[in-house]
């Protein structure tokens, strides 16, 4: 009870809405009151924006389950991004084994497809380049 003593009440203007919302979570909670839930509350969030360190406020186990979450996600795009590196150069090796192209039409054709990526965020077809390459 002494620390009920050492609170002040203040008047807010919340919707109602809200504060039903408050009534029913704080009852789901286990809080003793719908004030409890509300300070509670506040002082999460006022953590949570001024926090550097977002463990402090995230229960350990939903940071460990997205850190895996991440992980894995993070080694199947590596696989993949090496599987597909392969293919490229496997690509590369075969082309270049049967075309012949001067240093300087090889240069302006790497700045073309640069101006290609990066205009078209990366989804060039192979149509598009054999309709470049034909004259189109």
């Amino acid at each position: 009870m002494a620390e009920f003593n050492k609170k002040e009440k203040y008047n807010i203007y919340v919707k109602p809405e809200t504060m039903e919302k408050a009534e029913e979570l704080y009852k789901q909670t286990g809080y003793r009151s719908r004030s409890e839930f509300i300070e509670r509350a506040i002082r999460f969030y006022s953590g949570f924006v001024t926090a550097e360190n977002y463990r402090d406020y995230f229960p350990e186990i939903v940071v460990t389950t997205l850190q895996g979450m991440l992980d894995c996600f993070e080694n199947r795009m590596a696989r993949m991004l090496f599987k597909n590196a392969v293919e490229t150069s496997m690509l590369l090796h075969v082309v270049a084994a049967d075309t012949n192209i001067d240093e300087g039409s090889l240069t302006r054709l790497r700045g073309k497809c640069i101006r290609d990526v990066k205009s078209s965020q990366g989804m060039i077809t192979f149509d598009e380049a054999l309709k470049y390459q034909r004259g189109g």
